[in-house]
């Protein structure tokens, strides 16, 4: 590729010819007469010496060897054959190219060993199920490792460090990030490569402040397709539309010329926007070496190629300006090398590996499919058939010969296998913390379990690009025992919206309020989840004077409630507990409902109202399909409506109704009584519900009040590390067994206990407990020896009788046996006459060993420093 070179020329032999002039100025003024005032300031600071600073190179970190395997610190026959033929390759480059930079080949590993870059890949999938896609495992590479920039940053690096180190010491460079990414990718299932080639400073260094940050990025919206309305055989004409056509003409076209204006003005601020944050000429622009890896499309269901950044774990589509050129793409397969022009950076570029006129190869057994050459088909297409036919056999017979002795395949990789604990991949990030800088945006990222509450991670977005005026910020929790996971804070309006994962006592999932109003009887939404609720509750909103709450799926088809509080009354004096939780007056209550359509549209209640401040309650029912009106009835309640066990009266001027069907009859006075009576209790059932929501609404308030005062943790029952209680109990688990263990032990070895138990367990003996107790002991061992032979001598009678009934059945039937029984029955006598053998030497070494253990018993008792005293 061709890459510009930087002119540092120019400014060295400015700076010298700046050098030269003051040196001549100096001399002339050497040459001039000093007074004595001038000698003694010369002299003065001539005592004042300065020592130029010399630059030392940060010496590169030593490893200790004996922590590697043997494959870090030798190479295999196979692996220098490998590096000799990379060595070739590099010297062909070099005498075909000499212009080129020179390639990434076999840098030396942690031990000082070169290793050909392709074995350092070592394709691992890892147990978490995050790392199976591209996204989760660049995402955890980016956050988990530390960036350590090249130095110097345009010459490739002297070392590449294995990826299993590069996963202990939890940092690494362009190039490490790259392979043990890749590394991640390929064990997936990817087609993925490391790239060697140049990008910008911004990207060499992980300088994401000009960049909007991820979570910020709308989303790309899906556009719904519109759906066709269905075209009925009969529909009435539209109306025509009497405007003039040139009116409508002229004003879309002053509408699309302010629409012209608005987006060339956008379009001038956002260009003068992005040249003030421009970022300042790079002289090393072009020469920054940078690595980063490339998927290709066709494995794991990928539509395109593209680009993964390491340092940022985001993707980039194949034209990026971040890239400034390739040098070079390998696998663990595999090396090519670019034979493309970079003057316009990676557009354009292809990334066929198969082509060899863009895509230099190292090893001829290239996994890629290969251009057909047409010139070979063409001479093919001109022979005959026999011609071809013996041909293509002795070239096939020829390549099979010589394939193994032709073909070098790549070792397998000197790396150890990759290992991740559980603990490590929960952290994430080096000492559990990463801190981000975005376009007026802070990313902070925490391990699970870190912090106190929860918290993961915390987006705050800024008005300017210091980040000192702050907007607001997202707050994202895990494992919260409140299943609290985003609190999003404005810091302008200072309104707070919280969501929750379903599991609540309340079915809580969204509460949106004001932080300088957080108490109840204020501006809130709340929204729950409807399927878990036994109302089918989906949004509650309240103000200071209102109340609104949206239903789904209710048996009584309610779908809307709305309710109107008035000021309560001042009062002057001490505050009555019992008036305090009352909570504030009602003044109207509306309730609406869906259509039933089991009742008829001019029964079926569609708006109920009641005025419960004016004693009056108003129905509006549903439309019928043949009308365009509905019908309605309004109630006056009885004067004594809220007294206790009072009569209530009814009269014909409480009531009014309009009917849209004049040939509907009228309801009687009872049914209009009946009505009203249930219109009352409703009336109560719709109080009570309201204050219910109230008292709901102080429950949920006070609940999130202690849970962020406590934030407590929800900690698996598998997670031993971090589960007390698991810990609490596994260790009286394990002092239980140990108790258990000890006591057995000393049963065991207690071999008077038994007796001694007979006895009470007596602190201090008698002399004639004692000699009980030797005496009982004796004579138990006695008779268990006793009893053992006798056991044995029965088993061993037992097996002799057997053996002689099957001799005598032999006997018996030997005439008429087969060859089967015949070897069936000596196998039997083999294996009786090893038993009894076996039984009787038994017996005899019981025998022999009996008085011996009777006598070291006998010798243990006048030991035993319970009855030595005694003996």
């Amino acid at each position: 590729m061709e890459s510009t070179d930087l002119n540092e020329g120019d400014v060295v032999q400015n700076d010298s010819e700046d050098v030269i002039k003051e040196e001549d100025e100096t001399e002339k003024e050497e040459g001039e007469d000093l007074t004595e005032d001038a000698e003694a300031l010369k002299a003065e600071l001539a005592k004042i010496i300065v020592h130029p600073p010399s630059y030392e190179p940060s010496p590169m970190e030593e490893f200790d060897q004996a922590e590697f395997s043997p494959s870090y610190k030798d190479n295999l026959p196979k692996e220098n054959l490998v590096l000799q033929y990379a060595e070739n390759f590099r010297r062909q480059m070099v005498q075909l190219y000499r212009d080129r930079k020179p390639l990434f080949l076999n840098p030396v590993n942690e031990c000082g060993v070169e290793k050909f870059v392709c074995t350092t890949i070592r394709p691992t999938q890892l147990e978490f199920k995050e790392l199976y896609n591209w996204d989760g495992a660049a995402e955890f590479v980016a956050d988990y490792l530390n960036i350590e920039p090249l130095k110097p940053e345009y010459e490739l690096p002297k070392r590449l460090i294995s990826p299993a180190t590069v996963l202990k010491r939890q940092k690494g460079n362009c190039f490490e990030y790259s392979t043990l990414l890749c590394s991640l990718l390929i064990g997936a299932g990817y087609d993925a490569y490391v790239i060697s080639g140049y990008a910008t400073k911004e990207t060499c260094l992980a300088d994401e402040s000009r960049d909007i940050c991820p979570l910020l990025k709308k989303k790309e919206e899906v556009k719904e397709e519109a759906k066709k309305k269905e075209m009925k055989k009969y529909n009435v004409k539209p109306p025509r539309d009497l405007r003039s056509k040139f009116e409508l003409k002229q004003e879309a076209k002053r509408e699309a010329e302010k629409q012209a204006e608005k987006e060339k003005l956008r379009k001038e601020e956002e260009e003068r926007i992005a040249e003030m944050e421009k970022p300042p000429p790079d002289p090393y622009f072009g020469l920054r070496v940078h690595a980063w890896v490339l998927v290709l499309s066709g494995k794991r269901e990928v539509p395109e190629n593209f680009f993964i950044e390491p340092f940022t774990g985001l993707s980039h589509p194949m034209d990026s300006s971040n890239y400034l050129g390739i040098e070079s793409v390998w696998n663990n397969v595999n090396y090519w090398v670019n034979m493309q022009d970079c003057s316009e950076g990676v557009k354009g570029l292809s990334f066929d590996l198969g082509d060899p006129t863009v895509w230099e190869y190292m090893f001829p057994n290239n996994d890629k499919p290969l251009l057909k050459v047409p010139d070979a088909e063409d001479d093919l297409n001109d022979m005959d058939d026999e011609e071809r036919k013996y041909t293509s056999s002795s070239i096939c017979t020829d390549d099979e010969e010589h394939e193994v002795e032709k073909y070098l395949d790549m070792p397998p990789s000197w790396v150890d296998a990759l290992k991740l604990s559980h603990r490590d991949f929960q952290m994430r990030c080096p000492h559990g913390k990463k801190t981000k800088v975005y376009k007026r945006a802070k990313l902070e990222k925490f391990a699970h379990y870190l912090m106190k509450d929860g918290l993961i991670s915390r987006l705050s977005v800024y008005e300017d690009r210091e980040l000192t005026e702050l907007i607001k910020v997202h707050e994202y929790y895990a494992h919260r025992s409140d299943k609290l996971t985003q609190r999003l804070t404005n810091h302008r309006t200072g309104q707070v919206c919280e969501n929750f994962d379903p599991g609540r006592p309340r079915c809580l999932k969204e509460h949106q309020f004001k932080s300088s109003a957080p108490g109840p009887e204020n501006e809130r939404i709340m929204l729950f989840y409807h399927e878990a609720r036994v109302d089918g509750l989906v949004k509650r909103e309240e103000t200071q004077s209102e109340m609104t709450e949206e239903y789904i799926n209710r048996d009584d088809f309610l779908y809307y409630k709305y309710v109107e509080f008035g000021k309560r009354a001042k009062k002057f004096g001490p505050q009555e507990t019992s008036t305090a939780n009352k909570g504030r007056p009602i003044n109207k209550m509306i309730q609406k409902f869906h259509r039933n359509r089991n009742k008829p549209a001019n029964e079926d209640i569609a708006e109920l109202i009641f005025h419960v401040a004016e004693d009056k309650i108003q129905i509006t029912y549903h439309t019928e399909d043949v009308r365009i009106a509905a019908s309605s009835r309004e109630f006056l309640k009885p004067p004594n409506w809220d007294e206790k066990g009072a009569v209530l009266t009814f009269s014909p001027e409480m009531h009014q109704t309009f009917q849209v069907d004049p040939t509907q009859p009228a309801n009687k006075q009872v049914e209009l009584y009946e009505m009203l009576m249930e219109l009352l209790k409703a009336e109560e059932k719709c109080r009570n519900e309201v204050r219910d929501s109230q008292n709901e609404v102080r429950s949920i308030l006070d609940d999130r009040t202690k849970e962020e005062a406590a934030s407590e943790l929800d900690i698996s029952v598998y997670d031993t590390e971090r589960n007390e209680k698991a810990k609490k109990h596994r260790r009286e688990l394990e002092r239980q067994q140990l108790e258990e263990k000890m006591r057995k032990q000393e049963m065991d070895i207690d071999y008077l206990a038994p007796f001694l138990a007979k006895i009470g367990n007596p602190e201090k003996l008698t002399k004639q407990q004692a000699f009980s107790l030797k005496e009982e002991c004796l004579a138990d061992l006695k008779q268990r020896l006793i009893d053992k032979a006798n056991l044995i001598q029965a088993r061993f009678e037992k097996e002799s009788q057997e053996l002689e009934k099957k001799q005598a059945w032999y006997q018996q039937n030997q005439v008429s046996m087969g060859k089967e029984d015949e070897e069936e029955y000596l196998t039997y006598c083999k294996e009786a006459i090893f038993r009894i053998h076996i039984l009787d030497l038994r017996l005899t070494r019981h025998k022999e060993q009996a008085p011996h253990k009777y006598m070291q018993l006998e010798q243990k008792l006048r030991n035993d420093e319970r009855l030595s005293e005694f003996f």
